[in-house]
């Protein structure tokens, strides 16, 4: 996708909310514009699908000129989800889900087929959620809808207009690891709207840092924009601790998982995993469901008086998926009070990871940022 000279200028303005933008957008990566309020990230993105008229310049979207398709027909091609998921409050999350298939003209076999489809991509089971309404579903639930009906038509480019900025901190990593787990299977080309640097960090494969009328100030990678800011001004954006923010880069998938010493599935008696960590010599298990993801930690001392497996120790809180970054990790351990448990792509138990495991990986960032400023010479 390639933006080029793209200007708007809105009607008694001396300056142009966005100035001579050009741009291209690397087909299934993900571009994320990161800048201040009122910077112009958002026009500059809404100009692609033409919600906003440019009043110059040139967009083009697989070599076909954006600006000349109906601006229906362009909308339809184009995914877009925006903050607050903005589903319909009277229709289903189906029905919001088959909106675009719907006009498309697509049969209901095939609408509901798909609807089914996407439910399940984004985590939310269809025998659970398709009849429920939005007011029925948590925040981070309507954004997966949000996310859900964006991909429905699989448009080839999918807009993302700061979507996950109006959710908790926790729900907010688990929708980001879910949108890198969705591109690893789907690579679409997504422009990622965000004020957030680390969440630029962590999912872009490029990162526009943008200043006044989306001027850009630095397109790189998010490594190079790191190590190397091209002002002031974008070193403040990327802010102190670089060598923490290195972390933001490092996945959960790249560092070592330990099993748990001791797992048990809900069925099983209490008595019989109460043996199996005294064998062990460990204080804690953690308790799987029958679809093999992780749902309590149980210590020793709580089996004596269960009666089932379902209700003894406490829910896992915060956990991370492989997708996550170190900074992700860092933050559930210290919520959870011990190490983080790890899951796999559809939510199964695949380990978990310790606060060694991440202090130790910022202390060899740290000895290695060291180096690069001393030239590579250690005394």
């Amino acid at each position: 996708m390639q933006l080029e000279n793209v200007t708007k200028r809105y009607p008694g303005t001396r300056e142009a909310a966005v100035d001579d933008f050009s741009m291209t957008v690397p087909a299934g990566k993900i571009v994320v514009f990161v800048g201040p309020s009122g910077c112009g990230k958002t026009t500059t993105m809404r100009m692609i699908n033409r919600l906003i008229e440019p009043t110059s310049g040139r967009i083009t979207i697989g070599g076909e000129d954006a600006l000349k398709l109906n601006a229906d027909t362009l909308r339809r091609r184009v995914g877009y989800a925006i903050q607050q998921a903005g589903l319909f409050p009277h229709f289903t999350v189906a029905q919001n889900i088959g909106v675009v298939p719907g006009l498309l003209g697509w049969d209901k076999k095939r609408v509901d087929s798909r609807v089914e489809e996407m439910m399940d991509l984004v985590g939310l089971d269809p025998a659970d959620y398709y009849h429920r309404y939005p007011r029925q579903l948590s925040g981070g639930q309507q954004q997966r809808v949000g996310v859900a009906r964006a991909l429905a038509a699989d448009p080839p480019v999918l807009l993302m207009d700061e979507p996950f900025g109006a959710v908790d901190p926790i729900t907010r990593g688990n929708l980001q690891d879910e949108l890198l787990r969705l591109q690893t299977e789907l690579k679409k080309t997504i422009v990622f709207v965000t004020h957030d640097f680390d969440e630029a960090v962590k999912l872009g494969d490029k990162i526009a840092v943008l200043g006044n009328q989306s001027t850009i100030l630095q397109y790189d990678t998010p490594d190079a924009i790191l190590a190397n800011p091209a002002n002031d001004t974008v070193a403040g954006f990327v802010g102190a601790g670089a060598s923490l923010k290195q972390l933001t880069l490092l996945r959960v998938r790249d560092v070592e998982i330990t099993p748990a010493p001791v797992t048990a599935t809900v069925g099983e008696s209490p008595a019989q995993i109460k043996q199996k960590m005294a064998d062990a010599k460990v204080s804690f298990a953690l308790i799987l469901d029958q679809r093999n993801r992780p749902i309590r930690w149980v210590h020793i001392r709580e089996l004596g008086t269960a009666t089932s497996l379902a209700s003894a120790g406490r829910p896992v809180g915060d956990s991370v998926s492989l997708q996550s970054t170190l900074q992700d990790a860092l933050e559930a351990i210290l919520t959870e009070g011990g190490n983080a448990v790890v899951t796999g792509s559809r939510g199964e138990y695949v380990g978990t990871i310790d606060i060694k495991t991440v202090t130790d990986t910022i202390q060899q960032l740290r000895e290695e940022h060291a180096d690069d400023h001393n030239g590579g010479v250690t005394a």
